[in-house]
């Protein structure tokens, strides 16, 4: 709201009228502007010390309205946002001077600029904006080898957006190995999305905790076991959640470290440790060995049950009473049941007094708990509460009969995970078969989650009237068949935890999609290019497309032409600029210029067609300004 007061502040002093704020649309947004007044992907501008007089009335419709955006004026200071103003003075709006500005007319055809630069002010004066950016884009994409090979010797130069490299060059996919491995020095962030084994590799040596803590917070299924065991237990916590399997003699040094209490809690800690663990000094180690209380021998049970410390007490009667039914006067001695009620066996006397006699609250802890007796899942079956019995009804315990004539309330349209007890079923085919005609949906779209399933479930789930099904299907189970795959795409273009499924599917097709160029969906257009018989002439024509998303599938393209790279930079919407941006048929020319702006640096560095040498000279000459800063 300041940057908005003190922006109109500023509009009012130099006799402009606010009309409105707008987004660009299909308007040349304001950071191009900047840009092209910059001279980067610009055609050759009017330069001049001033303003001429007629260039502001050739800006003004017949109202004297224009669009303007008045630099660092917008939150954060991105000014992405054109205001439309109207003149009410005499002669010139008063805008020159800091902080600079860039002006359009209506029509997009009247550029008019003042924006700091190297040397000083640029002001910059275009008319038929648009054939010039055409021509300039042309002439751009006739750039020669020996033109090329120029650019990039004088390459980095001034580095004056050090901080915006070295985050964005670990993205760049031409940046070998070792150039990555330097730049653990410099910045970490990278990790989180690197898979390469020799970086991996560096980062779990490196001498900074704050690089090896980076890669042990990262979600890194590829590290190997000997990669994870050269952490401690925050490492080994991470390790045996994804499955890691790790060595005993692990185990043995983590229990004699001062992690004790958490090193005693891991699930894969081997069962000869619990005697020490029973014995250990410390009760949280104690309550800990009561999870494996199957494990435990009977002496250690007995000693545990009897132990002083209150809290080791409880956890060992409750692990006691998974199995043994818990009376009514143990479970009236507990301070806090809850856990009880959601996961002990209760005596039959307790179980149906609780049943007939508790209140909403126990009953619908009673639901979830998965020892309760056959006859009071029955009773919980036609309770009262929607709550209630729609817990019951994804109970792993009840037939489908059973499930199907539970009364229970699901909304399709919430966000739904996958039942664990199915998802541990995933690999029986038989089971698997039963569930899928399932009248529940979440059980069904829990079954779609499995890798792999029978054929006749995939035929079967792929007709689901719950879309949400084939949905799950399509992001989870590599038998997904392609016209489900196809039929998913209309509406759905990949989640964080999926992304590009179902077009990254392994069974998506490919041949025979260039039949949708000219489909009334963009979504569809999109798939065009990805057919092997499409040409650069199609990708020419889908450049143009009037849907941005299109637009972006084109720039992201690499058979796209030079001079459409550079004309996609001035697009309306950002991503088809962030695509052209990282582009490799970009002209050098133009990518090094991109290089050196505030809005484009980090894209621009992870552009591909940067020779590996200037990717090395990038990382130096920031690591120089960086290091200097410190």
């Amino acid at each position: 709201m300041q940057h908005r007061e003190q922006l109109h502040d500023l509009l009012t002093r130099a006799k402009l009228a606010v009309v409105e704020e707008i987004h660009p649309g299909s308007t040349l947004p304001p950071e191009v502007g900047r840009r092209i007044a910059l001279g980067i992907a610009a055609p050759d501008g009017v330069l001049r010390k001033a303003l001429d007089p007629a260039w502001w009335r050739r800006l003004a419709d017949a109202d004297g309205e224009f669009l303007v955006a008045v630099l660092g004026h917008r939150i954060g200071g991105n000014d992405a946002c054109w205001t439309r103003v109207r003149y009410v003075g005499d002669g010139v709006p008063e805008l020159t001077g800091d902080p600079g500005f860039v002006a359009l007319s209506l029509d997009g055809q009247v550029l008019l600029a003042e924006v700091p630069g190297p040397g000083g002010p640029r002001v910059t004066a275009l008319d038929r904006l648009p054939e010039r950016l055409d021509r300039a884009a042309a002439a751009a994409g006739r750039e020669t080898e020996d033109e090329r090979a120029d650019v990039w010797a004088a390459v980095p130069g001034r580095p004056a957006w050090p901080a915006h490299w070295v985050e964005g060059i670990g993205s760049n996919p031409a940046a070998p190995d070792e150039l990555l491995i330097r730049l653990l020095d410099v910045a970490e962030g990278f990790l989180h999305g690197c898979d390469r084994p020799a970086v991996l590799d560096a980062a779990v040596a490196h001498p900074n905790p704050r690089v090896r803590s980076t890669l042990a917070d990262t979600f890194r299924p590829k590290l190997t076991t000997d990669q994870w065991v050269r952490r401690r237990v925050l490492w080994a916590e991470h390790a045996c959640a994804r499955g890691v399997e790790l060595p005993e003699d692990l185990y043995d040094d983590l229990l004699a470290g001062p992690c004790r209490v958490q090193a005693a809690a891991l699930p894969g800690l081997p069962a000869h440790h619990l005697p020490s663990l029973v014995a250990d000094a410390d009760p949280q180690v104690r309550a800990a060995a009561c999870a494996r209380w199957e494990d435990v021998a009977m002496p250690l049970r007995a000693r545990l049950l009897a132990d002083a410390d209150d809290a080791v007490r409880t956890a060992a009667l409750l692990a006691h009473h998974a199995e043994v039914p818990m009376p009514r006067e143990v479970f009236a001695a507990l301070l806090a049941p809850g856990r009880a009620l959601e996961q002990c066996r209760l005596s039959t006397e307790l179980e149906a007094q609780l049943i007939h006699e508790g209140n909403t609250e126990v009953r619908g802890a009673l639901a979830a708990n998965p020892r309760l007796s056959a006859d009071s899942v029955a009773v919980l079956a036609n309770d009262p509460s929607d709550d209630i019995r729609s817990a019951v009804a994804i109970r792993p315990d009840l037939d489908e009969e059973q499930r199907a004539a539970v009364r229970h309330n699901f909304d399709p349209t919430l966000m739904s995970r996958t039942l664990p007890w199915v998802e541990a079923l995933h690999g029986e085919a038989d089971a698997m078969r039963r569930l899928a005609v399932s009248a529940h949906p979440l059980i069904r779209r829990s079954v779609a989650r499995a890798q792999h399933l029978p054929p006749e479930v995939v035929e079967r789930l792929a007709r689901d009237e719950d879309r949400t099904v084939r949905l799950f299907l399509a992001e989870s189970c590599d038998d997904a068949p392609y016209e489900m795959l196809l039929e998913v795409w209309r509406w759905w273009d990949g989640s964080f935890s999926h992304p590009d499924r179902p077009r990254s599917h392994p069974n998506f097709p490919r041949a025979g999609l260039l039949r949708y160029a000219d489909d009334p969906s963009g979504r569809m257009r999109r798939l065009a290019l990805d057919d092997p018989q499409s040409t650069p002439a199609d990708v020419a024509r889908l450049a143009r497309d009037p849907e941005a998303d299109v637009r972006r599938r084109a720039a992201e393209d690499t058979r796209l032409s030079p001079a459409d790279a550079v004309r996609l930079l001035n697009d309306s919407a950002a991503h088809v600029r962030g695509a052209a941006m990282r582009n490799p048929r970009l002209p050098a020319r133009v990518l090094a210029g991109l290089l050196h702006d505030r809005d484009t640096a980090w894209a621009a560095v992870t552009n591909p067609a940067i020779p590996v040498p200037v990717l090395h000279r990038i990382l130096a000459a920031a690591e120089t300004v960086l290091g200097a800063r410190r």
